[in-house]
């Protein structure tokens, strides 16, 4: 005869860490970690694959595509001034006739 035990609860994951499969059942509190503790770190067969993050600071670390770091990076250029030229090469033409 089997002696049958009462599953315990799955435990709540350390602070930020979370498994895969227990992210996976507990996607919503998840979400409400990520909301109230910051950034949650998920982990397949033991290594950190992915990290879930507000959509606030997604957008911080990805900043704004407003083109202004290639404008202070050529403005900062040494060669700022330098005149470029595109070459212009005659080409031939050919006749048509109409």
């Amino acid at each position: 005869m089997t002696k049958k035990t009462k599953a315990s609860p799955p435990s709540s994951p350390a602070l930020g860490s979370w498994q895969l499969q227990d992210a996976k059942a507990r996607f919503s509190e998840l979400v409400r970690r990520v909301r109230s503790e910051g950034p949650q770190r998920v982990s397949v067969h033991g290594r950190d694959e992915v990290v879930v993050v507000s959509v606030e600071e997604f957008n911080r670390l990805k900043g704004e595509r407003t083109g202004a770091a290639l404008i202070d990076a050529l403005q900062a250029s040494p060669y700022r001034d330098v005149e470029i030229e595109p070459k212009r090469a005659s080409m031939p033409v050919r006749g048509i006739d109409l």
